[in-house]
Formats: structure tokens, C-alpha cells, sequence
């Protein structure tokens, strides 16, 4: 049984969004900053992707800014947000468990003189509040927080954060890394009081190469990527437009459905952990419930390092991951799993299974089997 449990790496494209990227290859190609009713056509195409985005997150289409993806987004939102407002302050404020994608623009701006604070996380993953209201200052510009972490499924309170962060300075910038949560959380920008939002489409059964980044109006940036002016000057380079149409109607199917999908989701997760629960050489790090992400569950294997766990389920047709895929070929540790307090013993014995709605019951059966049956025999061959 092939059974596909790295979704939070990325996911197969919905056949919708195959359909509709072949058909603007096809037929709507034109490149859309022409002057002639082929390239009117990929403007409208482009259009058509952008108003359906901005109607998910209850905004206005020239809030919504196309990016090649997460990382491109979050770079646009952090470094371009700090050079616009660094006249205010030098401070930023950030969590301990980010993404790397947030973490190594950081430490960018650190080199240009940039203060960065890095809130801790108790050991649930969930940053702290008390701490945040105690590190905000009159000369910081800007927080960042993940609204899901993409290795423990941890939920941070956007709202709670949001709402102390223009209490105390509503100039001061709240960026918002949603690469893993959209599509399976309700998002309101505004309600929860964020101006910078990370998308990526590839998370959401849409194209590799493809995401958003959502401004709110009269937000200060600048952009990272300079040309011919694309996207309202904000980032030049020719649209990609067949993925970014593959992208609004990846959008479409995951917010129309959200209810039914998460529901899918859960049960899922939820059936693993019952699982997991009940193996001796294995435990889940992180909440579980409702309170946390409906996909991603976190488990560490005694005595057994999470490569050797990943390829010998592997050799099953079952695919999971060792960590976050976009690090996972250097050989440090987890920050994550460091800032929740996980013992150094368990550190390179994690591993990550996240569900899309095509994964079934049958699926995490027979994964949870094969786990029961080969960490056993694996663990025998440990060094003591």
C-alpha cells in the first residue's frame, strides 16, 4: 500500500489545478503586461486568481501580491517590511521555533544592524504572551509568528498577539508565516489584526512556484525583487501565470471545503495518535486535540534515529518525514523540537507524519502496522 504522509513538505496537485494550469498553457499564454488581447487575456487569468484569494481572506485584490511561494513571501514581508519602517526602529521581535525561511532573513537583517528578539515556547510549542508584552519597545517595527509550526502542528494565538501588538504600537508591523495553516483555519487579516500574511501553494495541493503575500493597504515596504514594476511595483519579473491560476483554484477547493476537509483531517490525526498512544517505544510531542493543527502530528522512536525509521518505512511505499523538508538535507538539530524542552536522546529520533484529504484510515493503519513491526527489530540493532 503506497501511502504518501509528507504533506507538510508539499502535496500532489488537486486534478482541478492540473486542469486549469494545462489550459492557460494552452490557451491564455500571453504574457499579461502586453498590449494586445493575448496578453489582456493572462491579466484577466491573473485577475480572476487574485479576486478569488482576496475574497478567502475577506480583502481587497490589490492586497494580494503573487510570489514564486512561502519563502519568497516571508523574505518580501520581513526584509522589505524593516527596510521601509527601519527610520521607526531596529527592533523586530520573532519566535524560537520559525521557519528557516523567517529565521535566515532575520539574520540578515541582524547583519545590517537589526535587533532581533526570539520569544520562547513552552513545551507545547505555544509562544509565550507574557514574554511578548514584556519585550515590546517603543523602537520595535515589527513581530513575526508562524501562525502553525510546520514540525509539531503548534497553534499559536494570532488573535491574542495581533491585538496586544497594536495595543501597545499600532504602526508596529505583525507578519504572519500562514504556509501551513491556510486552508485549514479561517483567516481574517484584518480581524486578527495582521498587515503582512505568508501563502504558499504547493501546502495547499496547488503548483510548486507558486504563493501570495498579503499587504494590507498603507502598509510601509519595499520591494526585494526590482524590473519592470509587476505586481503594483511591489515585485517585478513576468507573472507566472498558469501556476498562480493553478494556485486560485487550489484556494477555491481548500476554502469552499474547509469544513468537510478538516473534519477528514482530524480523524486522520486522530487515529494515528490512538495509535502511536499505545506503542511502548514511541510518544507524540505536542498537543493533539483540537487546539492543534488538524494534520501534523510529531513522534519520537526510542533508541532508533529518524533516518533509519524513515527509510526502512520507506522500503513500505510509507513516506514521512525527519523534520522540515526544507532543511532536512543538513545535519542540524531541530530547533523546534530543542525550544519545547524534547530530550537531546529523542532529538534525531523524530519523525513527522501530516495528512492532505487524499491519506484514509486504511492508509494510517497500515503505517501505524509496519511501525509495530520493524522498530523492534531495528532497535535490536542499536549500539548501547
Amino acid at each position: 500500500m503506497y501511502c504518501y504522509f509528507d504533506n507538510s513538505a508539499t502535496t500532489k496537485c488537486a486534478p482541478q489545478v492540473i486542469d486549469k494550469m494545462n489550459d492557460v498553457m494552452k490557451e491564455h499564454y500571453g504574457n499579461p503586461s502586453s498590449l494586445h488581447n493575448m496578453g489582456f487575456d493572462g491579466e484577466k487569468m491573473l485577475s480572476e486568481a487574485r479576486s478569488i484569494i482576496a475574497k478567502a481572506l475577506k480583502a481587497n485584490d490589490k492586497e494580494i501580491i503573487f510570489t514564486s511561494g512561502g519563502t519568497e513571501s516571508n523574505n518580501m514581508a520581513l526584509i522589505g517590511g524593516a527596510m521601509a519602517n527601519k527610520r521607526a526602529g531596529m527592533h523586530i521581535i520573532t519566535s524560537s521555533i520559525e521557519h528557516a525561511s523567517v529565521n535566515e532573513p532575520l539574520k540578515f537583517l541582524e547583519e545590517q544592524g537589526f535587533e532581533i528578539t526570539h520569544l520562547p515556547c513552552d513545551n507545547n510549542g505555544v509562544v509565550s504572551i507574557a514574554e511578548l508584552e514584556k519585550q515590546l519597545r517603543d523602537d520595535t517595527i515589527m513581530v513575526s509568528i508562524m501562525h502553525v509550526n510546520n514540525e509539531i502542528g503548534a497553534v499559536q494565538p494570532v488573535e491574542d498577539i495581533g491585538r496586544i501588538i497594536k495595543k501597545y504600537n499600532s504602526k508596529c508591523l505583525f507578519h504572519v508565516d500562514a504556509i501551513q495553516s491556510f486552508g485549514k483555519y479561517a483567516i481574517n487579516p484584518k480581524k486578527l489584526h495582521i498587515d503582512l500574511l505568508s501563502v504558499s501553494g504547493h501546502k495547499i495541493h496547488g503548483p510548486k512556484g507558486s504563493g501570495f503575500l498579503y499587504i494590507k493597504q498603507g502598509t510601509k515596504i519595499r520591494p526585494i525583487i526590482y524590473g519592470g514594476g509587476q505586481e503594483m511595483n511591489l515585485r517585478s519579473g513576468t507573472e507566472n501565470v498558469y501556476s498562480q491560476s493553478g494556485l486560485g483554484t487550489a484556494v477555491s477547493l481548500m476554502v469552499d471545503n474547509m469544513s468537510d476537509n478538516v473534519d477528514t483531517l482530524r480523524a486522520l490525526k486522530k487515529r494515528l495518535v490512538e495509535r502511536v498512544s499505545k506503542m511502548e517505544f514511541a510518544s507524540i510531542n505536542g498537543k493533539t486535540g483540537d487546539d492543534s493543527a488538524p494534520n501534523i502530528v510529531s513522534v519520537s522512536v526510542k533508541d532508533v534515529r529518524a533516518e533509519v525509521v524513515l527509510h526502512s518505512l520507506e522500503e513500505k511505499e510509507i513516506y514521512v518525514s525527519a523534520g522540515s523538508a526544507c532543511s532536512s538535507n543538513k545535519p542540524a538539530l531541530s530547533r523546534t523540537l530543542q525550544s519545547i524542552g524534547l530530550p537531546k536522546e529523542l532529538l534525531d529520533k523524530t519523525i513527522r507524519f501530516s495528512f492532505s484529504i487524499y491519506n484514509t484510515i486504511e492508509e494510517v493503519d497500515y503505517a501505524c502496522d509496519v511501525l509495530e513491526e520493524i522498530v523492534p527489530v531495528l532497535g535490536k540493532y542499536v549500539r548501547r
